[in-house]
């Protein structure tokens, strides 16, 4: 039984949290969570009180009961065709974070050009994508080449033609959307580079972690477009454009992929299983299963039409009192000239250094919970700022 005192810390701790939620805007985490019903209902239904774990392949039957594996499927059966994937044409699952999915993303490439080619795979990643691509490349102990960006934080596609070794196996890791400027590296070009120098094998994840989630809702999912851009997999982030209370994702690849993976043998579970992960959430994919039907598309859509349309609200205010401000095509993420620290900890503000745009910078990723009125108040900060 907690004590009073126990109790007074949790309370104070979500005081704190309250405090702080409504100007988070430098982080790509969705403030506008809404799982009070989910939960209510999971406490009253009894599963609140019981292990249930995801173990396993999700689309192989089970020996352990207590698993969401139907739920599981269904989620990924409502988003693979968003993703291009053709139907009775993928296999996922819902992870537990983007890492998570970018980490099954490289994995599941290696393996994949393994069985292609004896010579041991390079990675190909931009200097601009997300830091998870470069901890688990060396993780996994694999050669990275990091490609140099241009100043929209997109792979520069000369750098990777004079990168790319033809003579060994080729793992393109392609941002859709960088984690500071929202650059999206340019696939089609990316393609047309492996086209003509052919490596020996090739394999492309789709690191979707943010722009992922919202861009199929648009006029521009072509560029989440399995069938278009041609990537092997791609991983894609719950807990950024969803707005979950926690890390979770979605994992996507195609059969063939699966086929060439090496999963053990687990006589226990009565199947291999190619995850690498173990045990798995089953809430994850109850809660992703919820919101869709909650949601549904259309309410992705509005949302997605949103947090895009503020986002272009951002930046005009920012020209309008002639503050240095950048924003990339297709993207909620608006970058600019670092303010003041008062104004970095009250925004909770994300920074970082470019001296091809005069240095010190810092961010807004505009989720669902930043709408116009609290754009106007930041600006009133930043003016109060440029006063003193």
């Amino acid at each position: 039984m907690l004590s009073e005192l126990q109790r007074a810390q949790l309370e104070e701790f979500s005081r704190e949290m309250g405090k702080h939620k409504p100007t988070s805007v430098g982080y790509p985490f969705n403030q506008n969570v809404q799982f009070s019903e989910f939960y209510h209902w999971y406490a009253v239904s009894g599963l609140a009180d019981m292990a249930l774990n995801n173990i396993g392949d999700p689309r192989q039957p089970s020996p352990y009961a207590l698993n969401a594996h139907s739920f599981e499927n269904e989620v990924i059966d409502f988003f693979a065709p968003l993703y291009g994937f053709t139907p009775n044409n993928y296999w996922g699952i819902v992870t537990s974070s983007g890492t998570d999915g970018n980490n099954h993303g490289i994995y599941f490439g290696v393996n994949c050009l393994r069985a292609q080619s004896e010579d041991p795979p390079i990675v190909y990643v931009s200097q601009e994508a997300h830091y998870s691509i470069k901890k688990l490349t060396h993780l996994q102990q694999l050669d990275m080449r990091m490609i140099p960006t241009n100043i929209r934080g997109e792979m520069d596609i000369e750098a990777f033609e004079q990168a790319l070794d033809p003579r060994r196996p080729a793992l393109v890791v392609m941002a859709i959307g960088t984690t500071f400027k929202g650059g999206l590296d340019d696939q089609a070009a990316i393609n047309a580079v492996l086209a003509h120098k052919r490596p020996v094998a090739v394999y492309r994840h789709a690191d979707a972690a943010l722009f992922g989630g919202y861009l199929p809702f648009t006029d521009h999912a072509d560029l989440v477009n399995q069938q278009i851009c041609g990537f092997d997999s791609i991983a894609v982030s719950g807990h950024k454009f969803f707005g979950f209370d926690e890390p979770l994702g979605l994992f996507i690849t195609l059969p063939e992929v699966l086929q060439r993976q090496n999963p053990f043998h687990v006589s226990y579970l009565n199947a291999a299983v190619p995850t690498i992960s173990c045990s798995r959430s089953a809430l994850g994919p109850l809660k992703f299963w919820w919101q869709i039907h909650k949601v549904g598309i259309e309410g992705y859509r509005r949302n997605a039409a949103l947090i895009l349309k503020n986002a272009i609200y951002l930046k005009h205010r920012l020209d309008e009192i002639g503050y240095p401000a950048w924003r990339n095509e297709f993207s909620n993420t608006v970058y600019f000239r670092r303010p003041s620290d008062w104004i970095m900890r009250k925004w909770n503000l994300a920074p970082d250094e470019d001296v091809r745009l005069g240095g010190k910078l810092a961010h807004d990723i505009v989720m669902r919970h930043e709408g116009m009125h609290l754009v106007d108040r930041f600006i009133l900060d930043l003016l109060d700022d440029l006063s003193d």
